[in-house]
């Protein structure tokens, strides 16, 4: 294919999903800003590997493993820097921003390991089917399978214990 093609094609999706994108960098940074700049990374390795697809049929789950491999490694960076201490921040906070909608449902999320995180926000926030799923994190559906088992089976119990502590 030729290259020009590969950027129409590249470009139009970038276009046509550019809010799932975004929700779907969100779901692991948490951030907007963040959020924001990791599509802004994934467009331009997206761009400088597109020699790297081989169908431009699975584009969906090539960038979106983009995305995610973008995202994981901004939080990798992110646990080497120095964090301000959450209650000075919660002291500068004025709580005009502040949503508490499925907060629960959020916080024991973050508190998956990785892997179970990725499967679960692809699935139920991605709306990805399980081979999409397979194929963006680069895993066997069986495992893909078992990761979803497992990470409902945590959430199920990091929830109820949050319910029995309030």
């Amino acid at each position: 294919m030729v290259k020009n093609d590969l950027q129409a094609i590249i470009a139009d999706y970038v276009t046509e999903n550019q809010e799932k994108i975004y929700r779907l960098a969100y779901h692991y940074v948490q951030n907007q800003a963040d959020a924001l700049d990791i599509m802004q990374d994934a467009i331009m390795k997206a761009i400088s590997k597109q020699e790297t697809i081989e169908n431009p049929a699975y584009i969906k789950t090539w960038f979106y493993r983009i995305v995610v491999n973008t995202a994981l490694d901004l939080l990798r960076k992110q646990k080497k820097e120095v964090v301000v201490a959450e209650d000075i921040l919660a002291g500068l906070d004025r709580g005009e921003v502040d949503r508490y909608k499925d907060e629960d449902l959020f916080n024991s999320l973050d508190k998956l390991p990785q892997k179970y995180r990725s499967v679960v926000i692809l699935k139920y926030f991605e709306n990805l089917k399980l081979d999409e799923i397979a194929q963006v994190l680069n895993e066997n559906i069986s495992t893909v399978k078992t990761r979803l088992y497992k990470a409902l089976q945590l959430l199920r119990i990091e929830l109820s214990e949050e319910v029995f502590q309030s």
